[in-house]
């Protein structure tokens, strides 16, 4: 199985994405899965690493520090995100009232911030590659954080909906910067496929590709299968992400968008 895009199956509810520190390809994060029954409690607390838990579907209440905050995701191409992101050593309890899913996104950082809880409202929610090339190249992308708004994080967390029959993280571009995408379908039969570098994945529900840094990584999704995916970018000491860089044989093409 290849290290850039795998196929992990939850055990007891639990499906780990990335480790930080992994010999074969590190993404310098720890990335987890966890679907919760209805009445489930799950408590989570890293000691030095900031966390970011964000609720992918479902109804929970987020708990920490005597603080309530509750999230109802029917959908998560047609609904944005909540989403929790406090800095190490804070304890949180994701309590769920329905069958759900979240999300949990760590690294390693020594500063103290204080909690956010992030609603769809909060939420950057952009528009790229209308009108131009058919609308092959249109996707919807919700930003939760990056380095404009939380520049004390290592970390950066958003998501894509990437419309039946066309093309995201679109013009083909890379960055130094380790990046992680979750995907997943309304209907589990959905595909698409994933090119890093100069390698193709078939991406099905619950897939997850782990990009290197430097690698060019665009998406397609099959006709009737709009597909969601959780991005997930690393911070480099000194080089935070900010921007992508477009391959340069396919500036013409990212021109028309300017």
């Amino acid at each position: 199985m290849s290290k850039e895009f795998s196929y992990p199956e939850f055990d007891n509810g639990v499906k780990v994405l990335t480790r930080a520190g992994d010999p074969v390809n590190d993404m310098m994060m720890n990335i987890t899965v966890h679907r919760l029954k209805a009445g489930r409690r799950l408590t989570l607390r890293q000691p030095e690493e900031e966390m970011a838990v964000l609720l992918v579907l479902g109804e929970v209440t987020f708990s920490w520090e005597g603080k309530l905050h509750r999230g109802k995701r029917t959908s998560f191409i047609e609904e944005g995100p909540y989403c929790l992101h406090v800095s190490r050593g804070i304890e949180v309890t994701v309590i769920a009232h329905a069958d759900s899913e979240v999300l949990v996104q760590t690294t390693e950082n020594d500063r103290d911030f204080g909690d956010i809880f992030y609603r769809p409202v909060d939420c950057r929610d952009d528009i790229f590659g209308l009108d131009v090339y058919e609308n092959k190249m249109k996707r919807t992308v919700r930003t939760v954080f990056d380095y404009r708004n939380a520049p004390y994080s290592n970390m950066v967390n958003g998501e894509v909906v990437n419309h039946q029959g066309g093309w995201s993280s679109y013009t083909p571009h890379s960055h130094p910067q380790p990046e992680v995408y979750y995907y997943r379908y309304e209907h589990s039969e959905g595909f698409g496929a994933c090119f890093i570098g100069e390698d193709v994945y078939k991406i099905k529900d619950g897939s997850v590709a782990a990009i290197p840094g430097g690698k060019t990584h665009p998406q397609v999704t099959a006709p009737a299968f709009p597909m969601y995916y959780c991005w997930m970018i690393r911070h480099l000491e000194g080089n935070p992400w900010t921007d992508r860089d477009v391959d340069p044989r396919y500036t013409w093409i990212d021109a028309r968008m300017k």
